[in-house]
Formats: C-alpha cells, structure tokens, sequence
C-alpha cells in the first residue's frame, strides 16, 4: 500500500505538469498558427488520458471488493481507455483535415513562438521522465513511454520551427502534423486493442497459454491439465483457472501441489490470481468446457421403481449399487 502511495503521488505531480504543457502549447500554437504545435498538443492529450488513467487505476487498486464487484473496480479504467481512445481519434480526423488544407494554402507560421513554446514543452517533459523513471508498477512504465514519445515529438517541432526561421518553408508545419498524427493514431489503436482484448477477456498478448500448460502439466504429481483459461483483470493484474488431474495422493499432497503451482505460475508469468480445481478419481475430461457449458456432470432425472437402482452421474465411475 505504501508503494502504491509513492506511485499516485509521482503520477499525480506528472500529469499536473503535462496538463501544463497542454495548456502552454495550445497558447502557442493558437498565437503563432502553428498545426505542428497544436498536433503536438493533441499527443500531449493522450499523454494526459496516459497518466490520469495511471493515476486512476492506482487509485482504484486501493479500493476493496464489495459484494457486487467481487474482483474490485480495476476494469472502469478499461472502460476510461476505450473513451479515451475516441476523443483521440477524433483529434486525428480533425488535424489530418486541417494539415491537408494547408498544404493547399499554407498560412503563415512565427516560428519564434513555436520553439519556444515547443523548447519549453521539452524541458517539463524530460522532467517529468525523470520523476518517473524508475517505477516497477507496469501502468507506471507505460506512462513514462508516453512521456518519452511526447519529448521526440516536441523535438520534432523544434526542429519544423527553426526550419520555418531559417528557410521560411511553410509545408514543414502541415507535413510534421500528419507525422504527428500518425503517431497519436498508432497509440490510440494499441489502446483500443489492448483494452477491447480485455472486455472479451481474451489471453493477455504477453501471456503464452501453451507454456502456461506445459509449466503446470510439468509439475510433480500432475498428469494432466485441461479447461485452462487465462485472462487479464486490468492492465497489471492477470487471472487463471484450469482443471488439474493428480495422481491418487493424499489431500494435504495434494494442496501442496496447488500452492506449487500458484508460486511457478506467479513467479513465470505474473500470474497473481489463479483458481485450480484438483481432480483425481473423476477426471471431467469427456465433459464440453465451452462457452455456455457446465463444468461438471448431471444426472439425469428419470422415472425409476422402487426396486431400481438411483441414477448414477454422468461420467462417473462409482459401481451401480
């Protein structure tokens, strides 16, 4: 809990100042008609959306479960990142619009203003790299990437507003936009992807299920491992489930088995959440483990006299009385 105090509070001086580097740029790129400025300002958006959803999911990751959201609130932030992804996009469509006008009918550019402005956009965000360079938290690494590809792209504007001073070549402006765009674009898409895969709880991209089932069907007294499943609760919080079948061992063994294989798949694959279902004597391999399917057997009910022998389950082995 105190490491998670330590993120919130780096992430909350972060995108304090990145809202202030939105707010300087898009002063400068509205005084000077600058669209490379001002599509640099639409990157630093999504590095706000970045680091406020970073701030958020820490701050979610405090609160406990409840009764009605037994795995905790991790996934709004997913919901955030979808939401957030469209604003962006739309940024794009409407930067890709106006950079398409104007290398029809450049406008005039001061290029003093948008190094300046882009020369101080550099400096607070090389900060703010340094404020959270370091961070173990996944969620924390991913905004600090954000960061680095917003200091590349002011430097890019840097360069488009010396070019402008020197050769006071207009079309630099437009076609550093369109780059800028392209880049905002590329990280939109990651988002919607990644956070689409997570609402179809889809295998997490980093995660490889069939070495996931060789490191549990590798484990001593283990001979088989069947309706695995492998999910992602929020961007750093993985879960699994799967049916294990044992060799005939003692239920002390056997827990000791599970406890084996909670600490290989967390210490492999950062696996933190895992629900094992041990079998032995009544393996439910022949049973339908798709969507929609129940994960055990049934027994049918029937009309029986009252000589007859009950109903055995589906699947069992036990012998007819």
């Amino acid at each position: 809990m105190k490491e998670l105090g330590h993120s919130g509070a780096k992430l909350r001086v972060a995108l304090a100042l990145t809202l202030g580097i939105l707010l300087i740029e898009l002063a400068g790129g509205l005084l000077s008609h600058s669209l490379a400025l001002l599509s640099d300002a639409g990157h630093v958006l999504t590095d706000v959306f970045a680091l406020g959803l970073a701030w958020f999911a820490v701050e979610q990751a405090k609160r406990p479960a409840d009764k009605r959201r037994s795995y905790g609130y991790h996934r709004v932030g997913i919901l955030a990142a979808l939401i957030n992804a469209g604003t962006v996009i739309v940024i794009v469509l409407a930067i890709a619009f106006e950079a398409v006008r104007r290398l029809t009918a450049p406008q005039p550019v001061e290029g003093a203003v948008v190094v300046a402005t882009a020369l101080v956009a550099v400096a607070v965000n090389a900060f703010v790299v340094l404020t959270l360079r370091g961070g173990r938290s996944l969620n924390i690494r991913a905004a600090l990437l954000h960061v680095i590809g917003d200091v590349a792209a002011s430097v890019g504007v840097v360069i488009a507003g010396v070019v402008i001073l020197l050769t006071g070549w207009l079309y630099i402006d437009p076609l550093l936009s369109l780059a800028i765009g392209g880049l905002i674009a590329f990280s939109a898409w990651r988002i919607v992807r990644e956070a689409v895969n997570m609402l179809m709880e889809g295998t997490p991209p980093d995660i490889d299920l069939v070495a996931v089932g060789g490191e549990i069907a590798g484990t001593d007294h283990v001979t088989g491992v069947h309706d695995l499943h492998v999910w992602a609760l929020s961007s750093d919080e993985t879960a699994l489930s799967c049916h294990v079948v044992i060799d005939d061992i003692s239920l002390g063994d056997a827990e000791h088995v599970v406890r084996d294989l909670e600490g290989r798949l967390c210490g492999r694959f950062a696996i933190g959440h895992t629900t094992i279902q041990v079998e032995s004597c009544h393996p439910c391999g022949e049973i339908h483990h798709g969507a929609g399917e129940h994960n055990h057997p049934h027994s049918h009910v029937v009309a029986i006299s009252s000589g007859s022998a009950p109903p055995r389950a589906a699947g069992s082995s036990a012998p007819p009385r």
